[in-house]
């Protein structure tokens, strides 16, 4: 495993929309356990491929209940609203933005080896699940943020 170089704005790959998954082999393995060893070491929730220069639909997420590794992932009957807590990136460094996010959200996508799962998610985890997700068809949270903000400045 390796700590990969987190790709920061204003670079290209971040805005592209990023290529399906065919492949389930052992170069896939090695770039999700890097993925996890990354975000882990930025220290982050959730990382997406593009971030680390690889335009393929490949996220890594922990809301803090475990590592979930979702390749080609689609989602899905997403219900609900929330706006808190404030969303940052570990692509974006010291920006943070209140961004509009589905509460529940069914997510299907397939595991390290190319076997589909399905799972519905909430709360802070379908928030973590959407941001990676805007990830891969090439939207930031700067994008779609109702407010951007460096919270440095907030305590003034």
């Amino acid at each position: 495993m390796a700590i990969r170089k987190i790709v920061k704005v204003p670079d290209p790959i971040l805005k592209e929309k990023a290529s399906e998954v065919t492949k389930f082999n052992a170069r896939l393995h090695k770039l999700l356990d890097d993925m996890a060893e990354t975000m882990y070491d930025a220290p982050g929730v959730g990382l997406a491929a593009p971030q680390v220069g690889i335009s393929k639909r490949v996220i890594v997420l922990d809301d803090g209940e475990g590592l979930i590794e979702a390749i080609n992932p689609v989602l899905s009957n997403q219900t609900g609203e929330q706006i808190e807590p404030p969303e940052g990136c570990l692509s974006i460094p010291n920006l943070l933005g209140t961004v509009r996010r589905a509460e529940r959200v069914r997510v299907k996508a397939q595991d390290r080896h190319g076997k589909p799962f399905e799972k519905e998610v909430d709360g802070y985890l379908a928030r973590i699940f959407q941001h990676e997700v805007d990830h891969l068809e090439g939207v930031l949270f700067t994008d779609i943020a109702d407010r951007v903000f460096d919270p440095r400045d907030e305590g003034e």
